[in-house]
């Protein structure tokens, strides 16, 4: 990774993580450590070899001693145990659709490797160290991302991360695919060969919907934050009413987290500084309840966050192997139904900010509601203004891009399907409920890229049609730093390339906007 490693070590074991220490390891920010007291280490170690002692005794565990799901019913001989850690990762290598990107692919394995940390999943230490070195190296295993119905775990992604430990399969190395093998050699590695118990831990578990749920959450909080800035940008573009953000108003209602907006969009508007005259009394709604569309999801994530982060601290495999008590329990949290709902609720919350946004770019470029702003905000003089057009095309991009994320708020997870001989006959379809997400998540963010840069486009018009009066201080520092890459749209010019320049402006949360 080129990207520093800026933040503290991130460590791996008892101690809870958190979203962002997982969102910090995917985008190279901190580097992975694992908990090294001997206490710790022995605890881990105890559980593995209490397998090897059920074993001895020719005890019946579920995925060690018989075959997987529907087929638990078929003892498998001791002299072929050792086998079946192999051919469970090898049938389950049929993934298709895109491969998860660098990013994603860290946080899995950050995932997986928390989960099995927990101490009951009866791998050997040996496990928990090739994990954490395969994120300390970036070897990334090549993950498609489709093929999960999330129960009995992200199965078949997962089998990708179990070949690749083992020196099987194709991983991204140093920008290059690579084979497995190759890059083990390279780095003077023994392939690891899974022992009884060890694939089944690696891919029994939910730690692709939960790496893909903790990327989408802090995608969704700086989403909040920066629709927040555009609608505050708005409120000067369109010449609207500050006071419908009055603290008074909010304390009357007081969801905590449509008060934070509010509050946000006071500061950023100076509310209690002396205003112009108003003649008009009350904005249209995607102005005057922007706290109120927002607030949603701002009193939202405290929920979201307590259910992602409680499945990534959790162990979610299957059987769980209690060393202490000498017991193997066999039960069903490999289930992602949490992870389920937390995604199908994003997806709706985040639907609904591309819905406001796309309302208020509407506003910006129509003549009968922009308050005296130039046709489709356009910049044109008069001699060639018949010539321009602004923002219009932009304004339909949106509404496209508005339209795929209301449509893809449809809950993936009342999409259960029986599978595997009815052994799965109810599944969480958690893994496409936060691949969904990020799709969701992706349009929006191209929602709020348009309605930022025609928000910029019109606080700029508005200045100079009434003299350049100043802006407050949060919105006038948002302007200049946007007038560094995003220059007044005089004569038309096709905005791709700034569309475009401004999502990855998002994506990596460039500008600083509310503690």
């Amino acid at each position: 990774m080129t990207t520093p490693r800026s933040e503290p070590a991130v460590v791996f074991g008892e101690t809870p993580l958190t979203v962002e220490q997982i969102v910090a390891l995917a985008e190279g920010r901190a580097a992975p450590a694992l908990q090294d007291d001997a206490d710790y280490r022995e605890r881990i170690a105890r559980g593995a070899r209490f397998l090897d002692t059920l074993l001895d005794k020719e005890g019946v565990i579920y995925g060690v001693t018989t075959g997987y799901g529907d087929s638990c019913v078929v003892a498998v001989p001791l002299a072929q145990v050792e086998a079946l850690p192999r051919h469970l990762y090898t049938f389950h290598g049929c993934g298709l659709g895109r491969l998860l990107d660098p990013q994603a692919t860290r946080a899995v394995l950050a995932a997986r490797l928390q989960s099995l940390c927990q101490g009951v999943s009866g791998v050997r230490v040996e496990l928990l160290e090739r994990l954490r070195a395969f994120l300390d190296h970036d070897v990334l295993p090549l993950i498609p991302e489709e093929g999960s119905v999330g129960a009995s775990g992200d199965l078949t992604p997962l089998s990708y991360v179990a070949a690749t430990l083992s020196g099987e399969r194709e991983v991204l190395f140093r920008g290059e695919r690579r084979q497995a093998a190759e890059v083990h050699a390279e780095l003077g590695w023994t392939p690891l060969v899974l022992r009884p118990k060890e694939a089944l831990a690696l891919m029994n578990g939910t730690a692709v919907m939960t790496a893909l749920a903790c990327l989408a959450y802090a995608r969704a909080d700086y989403l909040l934050q920066l629709a927040t800035r555009i609608t505050a940008l708005n409120v000067v573009a369109l010449a609207g009413n500050p006071e419908h953000f009055d603290e008074r108003l909010f304390a009357a209602k007081p969801h905590p987290g449509q008060t934070r907006v509010a509050a946000w969009l006071r500061r950023d508007l100076a509310i209690d500084a002396p205003t112009a005259p108003l003649h008009r009394l009350q904005d249209r709604y995607s102005l005057r309840c922007a706290p109120h569309v927002l607030g949603v999801l701002a009193d939202s994530l405290g929920l979201l966050r307590q259910f992602i982060e409680t499945e990534l601290n959790s162990a979610n495999d299957n059987p769980l192997i209690d060393a202490e008590a000498g017991r193997v329990l066999h039960g069903g949290h490999f289930y992602g139904g949490h992870i389920a709902f937390a995604m199908d609720s994003l997806k709706n919350l985040v639907g609904n900010v591309a819905d406001l946004l796309d309302r208020q770019l509407a506003l910006l470029v129509d003549t009968r509601y922009n308050h005296g702003l130039p046709s489709n905000l356009s910049g044109a003089p008069a001699a060639t203004a018949m010539l321009n057009h602004g923002f219009k095309a932009v304004q339909i991009g949106a509404s496209a891009w508005t339209a795929e994320a209301l449509k893809n708020t449809l809950p993936a997870s009342v999409f259960s399907r029986s599978t595997e001989c009815h052994n799965q006959d109810k599944v969480s379809m958690g893994t496409i409920a936060a691949r969904d997400a990020l799709r969701s998540l992706e349009l929006t963010e191209q929602v709020a890229a348009a309605t930022l840069l025609a928000a910029r486009q019109g606080v700029w018009l508005r200045q100079r049609e009434d003299g350049a009066r100043a802006l407050p201080p949060a919105l006038a520092a948002m302007q200049q730093a946007l007038a560094e890459d995003f220059p007044p749209l005089q004569e038309d010019r096709a905005l791709e390339a700034e569309l475009r320049l401004c999502l990855t402006r998002i994506r990596a949360r460039h500008w600083r906007l509310y503690a």
